[in-house]
Formats: structure tokens, C-alpha cells, sequence
């Protein structure tokens, strides 16, 4: 007999597998059907549809433009549905009900509190109902037998001047659910340095925060966010590639951006699907993830939007095994990768990588024994024992 570890896992596996996602937005993630029932309640009549699968293929098609500013158009449907305590408390418990289903255990979400002021809300008074909704999320997993924990991402708009604003309210709640901040929005003329003070303030409070680089615009996102800004992680950060060169003999030489952020193992949040979506990427199989891989670059895997580009984290690791071949031992990988690369404690990071995501991969990893076992010994009935 011989493991099936080197073997492709099959989309059960992939699903029971425990996950660590690290980049998905709150309002790239609401239920067809919630977006529905919100916008009956509040009034809202822009809806592009109305029938919940229709509405669900609409966000896709939608998103699937090629472009980032296309792409980031379709948040102003979710995000008008997300104007209330009861909206916010509601989607973000939903979201950590749906992640659990998919296997995922722990996750970062992020969101912009300054985007979900028009009803009269205060930003204290999004982040609370944001953080309840995780809470109750959480309890619903655990009730149905899944185990999973939500920290939040305050995000600023990059084309806004809140960004000092949002930083100081992540400080504020960090203790209370909160364990970032990050950056978003379109990167063309909206570089990073912009928002400065808010990283500056961030570092001496010894606070962790992500930036939003090398997504559609280039290296030079990157090497702001990262020596400029000071990021722990990069928000996608693909365009990384463009530093490094492959030879026609299959020779890799990395420049010195690409170099320091393998060096010092600067986590990068790849989001395969979405990347496809904005032109970032032309297909799965040519997706820099493969070439980034194989040279150990501190890589994670991540959804970005699960309702504009129709993904889960179980999706994302489909897309990824069909083209390079991966296994359980490379879910594994990615998944410490990303929990190495967490925002809680290291302590508590230590607990989720050696007590829950290692025991999950090892028991998904020995089930080949036992189905084996099954297959290959014959059944005794009841008159074969006397």
C-alpha cells in the first residue's frame, strides 16, 4: 500500500480541510438572497435583479470586465444594503456561517466602516455591529458542529483622506475583535504614501496593518507599500513577478524588490480567481502562484470578493490543484503559511497551527488507511464468532 498523499485531494477533502483565510472583504461576500431581503427593507431599488440566482450571476459577469475600476464598481449594490446595525450585525454573521461550512477556521475580513455612514451610523457603531455579527457568526459554527474565529481588518479608502481616522479606530478596538488595518481601492494615482501619517501612527503603536499593492498597478506599489509604509503583509501583491526573470533554460534570476520580499518572508495575499477577474492574471495555470511556489515565497491563498467572482476558499484550492498538480501536503503549506502570517499572537497563531490545522491535514491524510482496510478485509457475520 502507498499514501495517497501525493494524489490530487478530491473537493470533499478540499472542503473538509481545515483553512486560514487572510484577505476577503465583507461587502465582496454577502448572500444573493440577503442582498434581496436588504434592499426590500431599506428601500433600495437599484438592484440590477431581483431573483436571487439571477443576482448572483449578475455580480459575476460584472466583475469579469478585465478591469479593477470595473470591478470595484459592483460594491456600490452590497454596500447600500449595509447602512444599518441590523444589515451589518446580520451579513457579517452570515459570512462567518459560510466560511466555517467551507472548512475555513480562522480568517481575517475586512471592511471600510467610513463606507457604511449614510443611514446616520457613527463608526464606533459599525465596528460594534460588525464585531457582534462575527460573535454570532462564530456561536452558529460552533452550534452546527464547525469551529472558526473572525478578527476584523478596518479599512481606509485609498482615494479618501480618513485613512489617520480609520487607523486610530482600529487602534481603539483592537483588544474588541479588531486586528488590523489595511488599505483598498483603485491604485492608479492613489499611491500608499499618501496616507503616511496613518502607517507612521500605526507603527508607533506597534499596531499590524496590510496594504492593497502589485494588484493593477506595478512594482512600484509594492516597494512603497513596503519600504515607505512599513506593511506587514501585501494585499495580493502578483505583480512581483514582473521582478523576476526566467532564462530559456528554466533558470530563475529575482531582483532585489523580489529578493528582500522572499527574504524576509513578506506574506503576500494571492487571490487567484479575482486576480483573473481584474486582468492581473490571464489564466489559473499561468498564474505567478505557480513560479512563486516553487522559489518559497511566503505565499497564502485567499478569495478577495467570494460573491463577485463566485469563489470559496475550497474553489480557490480546486482552481490551484487542476493546474499545478497540488496535494494535501501543499494545502497544508499554504495554510501554515497564512497562519504563520496571521494578526493575533504568536501564541495563539502556535495553538491553531499545531492543534487544529496539522491534526486536520494528518487525519485527512491517514483516512487512505482506513478505506483501504475496508476494502481489503472480508466481513464476519454474527455465526462466525460462536
Amino acid at each position: 500500500m502507498t499514501s495517497e498523499t501525493s494524489n490530487p485531494p478530491t473537493p470533499d477533502r478540499i472542503r473538509r480541510a481545515p483553512k486560514v483565510l487572510l484577505h476577503d472583504h465583507l461587502d465582496g461576500g454577502l448572500r444573493p438572497g440577503t442582498i434581496i431581503e436588504l434592499a426590500r427593507a431599506t428601500g433600495y431599488d437599484k438592484l440590477p435583479e431581483t431573483d436571487a440566482d439571477k443576482l448572483g450571476t449578475w455580480f459575476r459577469d460584472a466583475a469579469d470586465s478585465g478591469s479593477l475600476p470595473r470591478y470595484l464598481e459592483t460594491f456600490a449594490h452590497t454596500c447600500a444594503v449595509m447602512q444599518t446595525k441590523e444589515a451589518l450585525f446580520r451579513v457579517a454573521a452570515e459570512c462567518a456561517e459560510d466560511l466555517a461550512e467551507d472548512g475555513v477556521v480562522y480568517a481575517e475580513v475586512r471592511y471600510a466602516p467610513e463606507q457604511h455612514l449614510e443611514a446616520g451610523l457613527t463608526l464606533e457603531e459599525v465596528v460594534e455591529a460588525v464585531n457582534d455579527g462575527f460573535r454570532e457568526g462564530e456561536r452558529r459554527a460552533r452550534a452546527a458542529g464547525r469551529r472558526i474565529r473572525v478578527g476584523a481588518l478596518l479599512t481606509a479608502m485609498r482615494h479618501a483622506a480618513r485613512a489617520l481616522e480609520i487607523a486610530e479606530l482600529a487602534n481603539r478596538y483592537r483588544d474588541n475583535g479588531v486586528v488590523g488595518f489595511d488599505i483598498a481601492g483603485a491604485e492608479a494615482g492613489f499611491p500608499p504614501t499618501r496616507h503616511l501619517d496613518a502607517f507612521e501612527y500605526l507603527k508607533r503603536e506597534n499596531n499590524h496593518f496590510t496594504i492593497h499593492a502589485g494588484e493593477a498597478f506595478g512594482l512600484p506599489s509594492i516597494w512603497q507599500a513596503l519600504q515607505w509604509c512599513g506593511a506587514d503583509r501585501l494585499g495580493h501583491g502578483v505583480k512581483i513577478i514582473d521582478d523576476i526573470e526566467v532564462a530559456e533554460d528554466g533558470s530563475v534570476t529575482l531582483g532585489r524588490l523580489a529578493s528582500y520580499v522572499r527574504d524576509k518572508r513578506i506574506p503576500l495575499e494571492m487571490c487567484p480567481t479575482s486576480n483573473l477577474q481584474t486582468g492581473a492574471a490571464v489564466s489559473y495555470a499561468e498564474h505567478p502562484i505557480g513560479l512563486l511556489r516553487r522559489l518559497h515565497f511566503r505565499l497564502t491563498v485567499n478569495t478577495d470578493n467570494r460573491l463577485m467572482s463566485g469563489t470559496s476558499m475550497s474553489r480557490e484550492f480546486e482552481h490551484l490543484i487542476d493546474a499545478f498538480g497540488y496535494t494535501l501536503d501543499d494545502m497544508q503549506w499554504f495554510t501554515v503559511n497564512a497562519m504563520k502570517s496571521a494578526f493575533i499572537p504568536f501564541d495563539e497563531r502556535l495553538a491553531m497551527i499545531n492543534d487544529v490545522i496539522k491534526p486536520g491535514y494528518a487525519e485527512l491524510k491517514s483516512e487512505w488507511l482506513f478505506r483501504q482496510t475496508a476494502s481489503t478485509s472480508g466481513s464476519v457475520g454474527p455465526q462466525a464468532t460462536a
